[in-house]
């Protein structure tokens, strides 16, 4: 816990470059703030727990970024010591020790994205609930009723980032394969995972959005592709050592199958499964950056482990592992302090909010952007419920549809922006089929810019 506080120490001191997603979670906890329903008031692919979560922090203590990774920080600290005490209490280990915490640690760090309270992160805290209830189904003869409870988990994991609904697939698998679970039981999984789900369901249709929510949340899972906030050669260098490790420690337990009992073998192959959907929930994702791929740090770790544990001599295990330390660290803070200058590695240069010539022109307006481009929002509100651009061209790009375009002149008079930043160019056809959004708004000699006029703020 002390190294895993020294790692984060200079982001708490002095947070690290503010990235696009969590400015996107800031304006989503702040509309929701301000009384917008999500979903229907906030076009956005945020899971909703996890709109919740930024919600209650937007209520604390505003736009801080310092509170992000504090919480970040805080939750991390409690996967650490959950994921330990789990691989101790039920000997899942020949040894009881500290190594499967340490290495959850290093993991944990491989790039200073992870560091902040991403959806993912929150996702995983509830994975590793499910996982340490299903491992105390493994240690007895049958499966209990308890099993209600990992489907709960994995459900609530979902509510918090939506690919991790993949993972009821693990729990049913692992039930089956594992243990003597009955049809009750495996019933009482779904039950579990379907519970807080159909709440969810049932919230959204008494509030007459479950359509919004079907568009912005369910569908979304499948076209929301934000690609140029991928950075690849960021995400080869973060997660190479943690896969290699992994990798590493999975080929090791092949060669020593006769040091581990039944029950800690069976351990191993659900952990292989873990793995493996963490895998296919990669297709899942809107964008490729370390941060979504924190599911995989319990799996890594675990494997890792098993690695470090295995070699016989002690100093070598030792050199390795300050080898993978100090080349993990080396990325870390080249990423958030930008230690060598001009040296891109670590730093997610696409994911970063960039300064603009706009931010010296408008600030604290409430401002509708147009594109993928968020970070005019630093220094501003949110207008419109048009906050994800994937999300808002089933508006802003069928304009030659009248439902569309009606849609869209009911948002804007219901929040009418201050400032409209144009990088789609579709604010000229929208004007042609709205003129009487035209007569509100005219162009600036800024690029791409519309303001609205006194005479509309007046009326």
């Amino acid at each position: 816990m002390l190294l895993l506080l020294l790692i984060r120490l200079p982001f708490l001191l002095s947070p690290p470059p503010l990235l696009v997603p969590e400015l996107n979670w800031m304006l989503v906890g702040e509309q929701m703030n301000n009384g917008n329903l999500l979903y229907r008031d906030i076009w956005d692919s945020v899971s909703p727990l996890s709109a919740l979560v930024y919600w209650l922090l937007d209520m604390a203590v505003g736009r801080s970024h310092l509170a992000y990774h504090v919480a970040g920080t805080a939750l991390a600290a409690f996967q650490v010591l959950y994921f330990n005490w789990v691989m101790n209490v039920r000997d899942i280990y020949p040894d009881r020790n500290w190594i499967p915490g340490l290495i959850y640690v290093l993991f944990l760090n491989m790039s200073f994205d992870c560091s902040t309270l991403s959806p993912v992160l929150l996702s995983t805290t509830f994975l590793l609930l499910a996982f340490g209830t299903l491992i105390k189904q493994m240690d007895r003869r049958g499966a209990t009723d308890e099993v209600f409870e990992v489907g709960f988990y994995i459900s609530l994991a979902a509510l918090f980032y939506l690919p991790s609904a993949l993972f009821i697939l693990w729990a049913l698998m692992a039930l089956l394969l594992f243990t003597g679970a009955s049809f009750r039981q495996h019933s009482l999984l779904i039950f579990g995972f379907a519970f807080p789900i159909v709440l969810t369901l049932l919230y959204y249709y008494l509030a007459d959005s479950l359509a919004d929510l079907n568009r912005n949340l369910l569908s979304s899972v499948f076209r929301v592709r934000q690609y140029d906030l991928t950075d690849f050669q960021t995400l080869l260098a973060s997660m190479f050592l943690p896969f290699a490790m992994g990798t590493l420690g999975l080929l090791s337990l092949f060669r020593q199958t006769t040091r581990y009992v039944n029950f800690q073998q069976r351990c191993q192959q659900i952990m292989m499964i873990w793995a493996l959907t963490a895998v296919i929930s990669v297709a899942l994702m809107p964008f490729l950056a370390p941060m979504l791929f924190i599911s995989f740090v319990p799996a890594l770790a675990f494997f890792a482990s098993y690695y470090f544990q295995g070699i016989r001599r002690e100093w070598i295990a030792e050199f390795i592992f300050l080898g993978v330390f100090v080349f993990t660290l080396l990325i870390l803070y080249q990423g958030a302090l930008a230690l060598v200058p001009k040296w891109e590695l670590g730093q997610l240069s696409a994911l970063q909010v960039k300064t603009s010539p706009i931010d010296r022109h408008i600030q604290q307006q409430r401002i509708l952007v147009i594109g993928e481009d968020l970070s005019a929002y630093r220094n501003n509100q949110a207008a419109t419920p048009y906050l994800n651009w994937d999300l808002a061209k089933f508006d802003l790009r069928n304009l030659d549809n009248y439902e569309s375009v009606i849609s869209v002149y009911d948002h804007f008079r219901k929040d009418p922006p201050s400032y409209i930043i144009d990088k789609e160019g579709v604010i000229k056809k929208l004007f042609q089929r709205a003129p009487s959004l035209s007569a509100m708004y005219e162009k600036t000699d800024l690029p791409d810019v519309y303001h609205r006029k006194e005479a509309a703020i007046n009326n």
